[in-house]
């Protein structure tokens, strides 16, 4: 079996892997920092792993430009054009292909967890962003460009919810009003701190219902995945039972499918795989030298 190094390139975070298929022989993780430090730490990593890889694998926050393997403009400080796949390709002397974090995700669970058998399916990941990905007919979702599924419009009424949100660039889209962030902008403390019972999870969840709702209307998934420091919150919140029943209440009976009528519990899922992003960067690497 070939070896291949994975890269998950978070905004506040990195995790690097050298491993294949599910198995991860090492990992490491470190503060984001700027593109010299992370630069620098990255190629540290495989350089002490001493691991004849084939290819590496990314997966970053975006915007991405896909063909050029640069992030795109972004609002994190110093990362706009960063040329993340030439950089890394050029330290480590094997390709190196980059994709957006959920995508790269969703295609370890694709593989390995959750989404296996499965042609067409959405992973959601719902944290300090909001962003989407996944398999449109067995292919990862690119286009245009990549999915942005956080930046669509919910519905807010403004009579239960005064919240004007919090993206710079659209205001109360789903990440303006849904994301980690926001909710600490809005409550004036993170979700871990919010009890079960705090009004937040009502709208919460039927925030992402909607939005999960829309997705299942225009992409007709075999199952959504849904993870994400907000979503994986403390079990008594029930983040997924309100979600699910949430989702039934706004299709309304449309979609008459068994799977969204009686096996609701079996759409709308936690991830299976403790480490995705790592175990998709794996994947990516192999699925693209291997074309």
């Amino acid at each position: 079996m070939h070896r291949y190094g994975a890269v998950l390139l978070g905004g506040t975070k990195i995790a690097c892997a050298v491993g294949e298929g599910a198995r991860i022989e090492t990992v490491e993780t470190f503060p984001t920092g700027d593109p010299t430090d992370a630069f620098g730490r990255i190629t540290a990593f495989f350089t002490k792993a001493g691991a004849d890889i084939r290819g590496v694998g990314v997966g970053s926050f975006g915007p991405v430009d896909l063909a050029s393997g640069t992030i795109a403009k972004t609002p994190k400080p110093g990362w706009s054009d960063a040329p993340v796949g030439p950089e890394l390709s050029a330290r480590l002397g094997v390709p190196v292909v980059v994709d957006t974090d959920v995508n790269v995700e969703g295609l370890g669970e694709f593989a390995f967890g959750a989404a296996q058998g499965l042609s067409t399916f959405i992973y959601l990941t719902v944290g300090t962003g909001i962003g989407g990905g996944g398999i449109s007919n067995g292919q990862l979702m690119h286009g245009l460009v990549h999915p942005e599924m956080g930046h669509i419009r919910v519905v807010r009424d403004p009579s239960k919810d005064s919240f004007a949100g919090a993206c710079p660039f659209h205001g109360d889209c789903l990440e303006g009003l849904a994301s980690g962030p926001a909710m600490q902008v809005r409550w004036g403390v993170s979700a871990k701190e919010l009890p079960p019972d705090h009004p937040a999870w009502e709208l919460e969840t039927d925030y992402i219902a909607q939005a999960l709702a829309a997705y299942t209307l225009v992409l007709s998934p075999q199952r959504i995945i849904v993870g994400g420091g907000v979503a994986l919150t403390d079990p008594a919140v029930r983040f997924f039972e309100r979600m699910r029943h949430r989702v039934q209440a706004v299709l309304a009976g449309y979609i008459q499918h068994n799977t969204i009528v009686q096996g609701i519990d079996q759409f709308i899922v936690p991830p299976s795989l403790e480490q995705p992003g790592l175990i998709g960067g794996f994947e990516l690497a192999r699925r693209t030298l291997e074309r």
